[in-house]
């Protein structure tokens, strides 16, 4: 059986990310599948942008994050939700960043700057890292991440590739984005709740 420091899981994100790959499964193979499916999905990138912010302004309790300045952003301000349209300059934004991650996931190296980057995404999202009004519930993150592997699920099946490639990619891409949920539900987890853990496996 294999001794996993718990306490370091916590502290060292090379070392949580090492662990999780390593439960998981997650191999250079796996890499290797998801950069080779870079060309079949990079021409569905748009669309899966669309995609996403079409659920997200489909419900208020998601839509009222955007309206918040976002970091990075420079333009004019929605007054609203309300007013917030698909259009406006700050989705366009967005939208941009969210095109840029989509390309990251197919094209990059999965190196200590790769695993950086993900995390990173967990943090923008809460006051801590970014912008400080922006705030968003663990429980809308963990519902864009459903969506998004669902979406993801069904462009790769679409895509006509032969059926192990299919299989392989699929496999591939659910274990990658659940990597990323963890790096995103991380930062949601209340310290106390982190140390009554350890003590609980130091017991």
């Amino acid at each position: 059986m294999k001794r996993i420091d718990e306490p370091r899981l916590e502290s060292d994100l090379g070392y949580r990310f090492a662990y999780l790959t390593e439960f998981m499964g997650f191999s250079a193979q796996d890499e290797q599948t998801i950069h080779d499916a870079a060309a079949h999905l990079a021409p569905a990138v748009p669309g899966l942008v669309d995609a996403v912010y079409d659920k997200l302004f489909s419900y208020d309790a998601t839509k009222r994050h955007f309206v918040a300045r976002q970091s990075g952003y420079e333009g004019e301000l929605p007054e609203s939700a309300d007013a917030l349209s698909l259009d406006h300059a700050m989705i366009e934004f967005r939208k941009q960043h969210l095109a840029r991650y989509l390309t990251a996931l197919v094209t990059r190296k999965y190196d200590g700057k790769m695993v950086l980057y993900l995390d990173t995404v967990g943090k923008i999202h809460t006051p801590d890292f970014g912008s400080k009004e922006l705030n968003v519930p663990l429980v809308q993150m963990n519902a864009l991440m459903g969506f998004v592997a669902d979406a993801l699920t069904a462009t790769i099946l679409s895509l006509g590739l032969e059926r192990e490639t299919e299989v392989r990619t699929v496999r591939a891409f659910n274990k990658l984005l659940w990597l990323q949920n963890d790096l995103i539900n991380r930062h949601y987890q209340a310290p106390e709740a982190i140390q009554d853990a350890l003590a609980g496996a130091q017991a």
